[in-house]
C-alpha cells in the first residue's frame, strides 16, 4: 500500500491525513494533523456476525498524558481508567456514527482514537470524530458515512468554528455539532441563555463547515478505501414472525395503551412470555441451539411490534401511550427541604420519573482536580448523576457510574454551571448529586430541576431558575410528529432525543441523538419552539417550591468571611513553612484558610465567633499603619519624656511627653501606666525605618487662644557651644535606641 499525504486548509488552520504507513494491519487507519494536534483512527471489525440483538460498536478515546507534556498523577504515573473526558468525548464520536450502519449489521466494531499530540486551539475532539469517520471509511467496514463534526463558539456577535481557548471563554455559546452532508445528525451545546434562534444559527453555521469536512474525507476515499466485506445481516425467522402475528400481535398492541408503566410493561412481559414457550413448544427445530435462537427472536420480534404500535399511534392517531396530547408534559411535582442536615435538597417529579438532588457546599479548595489532556485543571461545580436499578423496578449492578451516568451527569453541569455566582461573589466548591428514584423517561432533564431547587435552598444566589424537558421524534415517511416530555416508551422507540435545558430568558444547555440518518432545520425549530412551552411550564411549577435563592446558607453548611490584603503581606500570613498559618487555624478551632495570589482571602468555619478570630488576626498581621488613623493604644513601656504604645498587634508607636495634652506635662509617667489604653492619632511615619509616632492631644479639644511655646533661643559667647539635640531630633534618638532593643529582645 503507497503512503497517502494530503493537506488542506480548512478555516485558516491545517487539516493533513495520512494513510498507508501507519497502523496498516487495522481495518482502516488514518493519522489526522490538525495543526499541531495529531490523532491515529483506526476501525477494524470482526468478520463473523456476533449472536446478540443490538449493534456491538465499541468507540474509544485514548487520552496520553505526554501529548501535553505531562506525566499521569497517581502511584503508578501511567495512564488507567478513562478520564470523564475521554469517556465524553468516546461518546460525542459514537452517537453520530452509530445510526449510519445497517439494520442487523452485528459484527463487532471496534474504533480507537489515539491523542497523540495536543493543541489546545486545535480540538483534539473534532479531530478524532473526522479520524473516526474516515478510518471507517476507507477501511472494508460498511459504513455509510461519511460524518463529521465542529465546535461553533459566539464570541461577541461572530460565529467561530473550532474556538481557541481564549475565544472559548469569551464565548456566550460553545456548540457541539455533528451529521452528514445531508444533515445534522449529533448536537451538544453549553450557553448563556442564548435564544432558540440564535441556536439555529449556529447550528446551520456548523453544517456548512461539517460540508466542507465530508467533502475532503470523500477525496481520500476516492483514493484510499478498501473493498468493503460482505457481510449477512441479522434477520428474523419468517416462522416466528408468522406465529406471533397470529397468535399475539393484537394483545401487545391493545397493551401498548395502558397507561401506568409498570402494568403496561408487566403485560407486554406477559404476553412475550407466552410466544415464547408456545414458540419452542408449536415449530419444528432441527437441534436445541435453533429452538434457543426462534425463541430469542421471538422476544426480539415481540419488542418490534411494541415498537411499531407505538410509533403508529403516535403518527397516525396522534395517541400517546399515556393518552397525552403531542405537546403535554407528565403531571408535575416540586418540594426542598427533604433531607434536614444536608446543606440544600430538593425533589422534582414528572409523571413516573422522580429525581432528589442534594447540594453540598465546601470551601474552594474541595474543588476537583481534573487529569486529562485539555487546559482544565480544577473543577469548582460538579453535578452528579446516579441511576440504580430500583429506579426501574429492576435488580443490577451498582458502582461506579457507567458512561451513561457521566453522561447524563456532564450535561445537567453544563446546563447549571452557566447560572452559577463566580467564586469571588460565592467563595464555595459546590457538588450536587441527583439520585434518580424513579424513572420513565427524562431522568437527566429531572436532574437539572431538581438540582436548580436545591442549589436555591443551600442558599446559591444562582442568576436564574434552570429548567429541562427532553424532547421525542416520530417520522414516518415525509411526515413527523415532535413530542414534549418523552416517556421511556418514546424515547426507546423514537427517532430522537432532543434534550433542551434553560432559563426563562433562553437556553443554557442542549443535547441531540437521533437513530434516523438526520434532520432539517424546519424540525429543528419546531421542537425548540415546543421546548420553550414546555420549559415555561416547568418553571411555573418549580416556583410554587421556591421563587428564589434563600438569602443564607444552612446552619450545617460552612460559613465565610472574606477580605483582601496587600498582596505583599502574604508572606507573613503563610509564615516560614507555614508556621503562622497554621497557628491561626490551630487557634482558631480549625478554620480552613485560602490566600490567593492577588491577596484574596478566604476563611471557612461553622462558628462565626472563630471567623472573626482568624480575621481579626490575619487583619492584625498584615494592618498597615497611616497617618490620621485613629487607635485605641494599649501602653507598653513609660520612659521621663515619653511612652510606647501597641496600636495593633505588632505595630508600637511613639507617644511623646509634649504630644499627650495641650498644656504642659511634667512627667509622663505621672498620667500613663503599662496598660493603659489611651486613643491615639497617628501624625508620621518615617519612610526608610516604617517607624510610627502619634499624638493624644490631637484627639482632644484645642484650648481657645492656645499657642505653641516658643523655643529659648541658644546663648552666644566666644566659646564655640558644645552642639545638643533639638527635641525633635531627642524623639528621634529614643525612638531608635527603643526599638533597637525590642528587636535585640525578640
Amino acid at each position: 500500500m503507497e503512503k497517502f499525504k494530503r493537506s488542506w486548509d480548512f478555516r485558516g488552520r491545517t487539516l493533513t491525513v495520512e494513510n498507508g504507513e501507519i497502523a496498516k494491519q487495522a481495518g482502516g487507519s488514518v493519522l489526522i494533523r490538525y495543526n499541531d494536534t495529531v490523532i491515529l483512527s483506526t476501525a477494524t471489525a470482526n468478520h463473523e456476525a456476533k449472536d446478540t440483538d443490538f449493534f456491538p460498536l465499541t468507540v474509544l478515546y485514548n487520552e496520553k498524558m505526554y501529548a501535553v507534556g505531562e506525566i499521569p498523577g497517581g502511584f503508578l504515573r501511567r495512564e488507567g481508567r478513562a478520564s470523564e473526558h475521554a469517556t465524553l468525548t468516546a461518546r460525542l464520536i459514537d452517537r453520530p456514527i452509530r445510526p449510519l450502519f445497517a439494520e442487523g449489521f452485528r459484527n463487532e466494531v471496534q474504533i480507537v482514537n489515539t491523542v497523540l499530540s495536543v493543541d489546545p486551539d486545535c480540538t483534539s475532539e473534532m479531530a478524532a470524530m473526522f479520524g473516526s469517520s474516515l478510518a471507517l471509511c476507507v477501511s472494508d467496514i460498511p459504513f455509510n458515512g461519511p460524518i463529521a463534526g465542529v465546535i461553533v463558539g459566539k464570541v461577541g456577535d461572530e460565529y467561530v468554528i473550532n474556538p481557541s481557548v481564549e475565544d472559548t471563554e469569551k464565548a456566550s455559546l460553545i456548540l457541539n455539532v455533528a451529521g452528514t452532508k445531508y444533515a445534522i445528525n449529533m448536537v451538544e451545546a453549553g450557553a448563556k441563555e442564548v435564544s432558540e434562534e440564535e441556536m439555529l444559527e449556529a447550528l446551520a453555521f456548523g453544517h456548512e463547515a461539517i460540508k466542507e469536512l465530508c467533502a475532503i474525507q470523500e477525496e481520500v476515499i476516492a483514493e484510499c478505501a478498501k473493498p468493503k466485506m460482505e457481510v449477512v445481516l441479522y434477520e428474523i425467522d419468517p416462522r416466528v414472525k408468522e406465529y406471533v402475528n397470529e397468535h399475539g400481535k393484537q394483545r401487545i398492541e391493545e397493551a401498548v395503551s395502558i397507561k401506568g408503566k409498570l402494568e403496561r410493561y408487566g403485560k407486554i412481559d406477559e404476553i412475550t412470555a407466552e410466544m415464547e414457550a408456545e414458540v419452542a413448544e408449536n415449530l419444528e427445530f432441527a437441534d436445541d441451539k435453533e429452538k434457543e435462537k426462534a425463541v430469542k427472536q421471538t422476544h426480539e420480534y415481540c419488542v418490534e411490534i411494541e415498537a411499531g404500535e407505538v410509533r403508529r399511534l403516535i403518527s397516525e392517531e396522534k395517541i400517546r401511550p399515556d393518552g397525552r396530547k403531542l405537546d403535554e408534559l407528565r403531571p408535575l411535582d416540586s418540594q426542598v427541604d427533604l433531607l434536614p442536615r444536608v446543606h440544600g435538597s430538593a425533589m422534582f417529579t414528572r409523571g413516573e420519573t422522580q429525581v432528589m438532588s442534594i447540594t453540598t457546599l465546601g470551601p474552594l479548595d474541595d474543588e476537583q482536580i481534573v487529569d486529562d489532556v485539555t487546559t482544565i485543571k480544577s473543577k469548582r461545580f460538579m453535578h452528579q448523576y446516579n441511576f440504580p436499578p430500583f429506579s426501574v423496578g429492576e435488580v443490577g449492578r451498582m458502582g461506579t457510574p457507567g458512561r451513561r451516568e457521566i453522561g447524563h451527569g456532564a450535561l445537567g453541569e453544563r446546563a447549571l454551571l452557566q447560572v452559577l455566582p463566580d467564586e469571588k461573589e460565592f467563595p464555595y466548591s459546590i457538588r450536587t448529586v441527583a439520585e434518580v428514584l424513579e424513572s420513565n423517561g427524562s431522568s437527566s432533564q429531572a436532574s437539572i430541576c431538581a438540582g436548580t431547587m436545591s442549589l436555591m435552598a443551600a442558599g446559591v444566589p444562582i442568576k436564574a431558575m434552570v429548567a429541562g424537558v427532553a424532547m421525542g421524534l416520530i417520522t414516518t415517511g415525509n411526515s413527523y410528529s415532535i413530542l414534549t416530555d418523552i416517556q421511556g416508551m418514546e424515547d426507546h422507540y423514537g427517532d430522537m432525543d432532543f434534550k433542551v435545558a434553560g432559563t426563562r430568558k433562553g437556553i443554557t444547555a442542549l443535547q441531540m441523538d437521533i437513530k434516523v440518518d438526520g434532520i432539517t432545520q424546519e424540525i429543528l425549530r419546531e421542537a425548540l419552539a415546543q421546548a420553550h412551552k414546555g420549559r415555561m411550564e416547568i418553571l411555573d411549577n418549580m416556583e410554587t417550591a421556591i421563587s428564589e435563592p434563600r438569602d443564607h446558607v444552612s446552619e450545617y453548611a460552612p460559613k465565610f468571611v472574606i477580605f483582601q490584603i496587600p498582596s505583599d503581606k502574604i508572606r507573613d500570613v503563610i509564615g516560614t513553612g507555614g508556621k503562622t498559618i497554621n497557628q491561626i487555624i490551630e487557634d482558631c478551632d480549625g478554620v480552613k484558610i485560602n490566600v490567593d495570589d492577588d491577596g484574596t482571602v478566604a476563611i471557612y468555619h461553622m462558628n462565626q465567633e472563630m471567623l472573626d478570630k482568624a480575621k481579626g488576626i490575619i487583619e492584625d498581621i498584615t494592618r498597615v499603619a497611616k497617618v490620621g488613623d485613629v487607635y485605641n493604644a494599649v501602653v507598653s513601656e513609660v520612659r521621663d519624656s515619653y511612652a510606647f504604645v501597641t496600636i495593633f498587634t505588632g505595630t508600637d508607636a511613639l507617644l511623646h511627653v509634649s504630644e499627650l495634652a495641650w498644656t504642659r506635662t511634667e512627667s509622663i509617667s505621672s498620667a500613663l501606666h503599662v496598660g493603659d489604653v489611651i486613643p491615639v492619632k497617628v501624625t508620621s511615619i518615617d519612610e526608610q525605618t516604617g517607624k510610627v509616632k502619634v499624638s493624644a492631644r490631637e484627639l482632644l479639644p484645642k484650648p481657645e487662644g492656645y499657642t505653641e511655646p516658643s523655643k529659648k533661643p541658644a546663648r552666644n559667647n566666644n566659646r564655640k557651644p558644645e552642639k545638643k539635640q533639638s527635641s525633635e531630633e531627642n524623639k528621634n534618638t529614643e525612638v531608635r535606641r527603643f526599638f533597637k532593643k525590642k528587636e535585640e529582645q525578640e
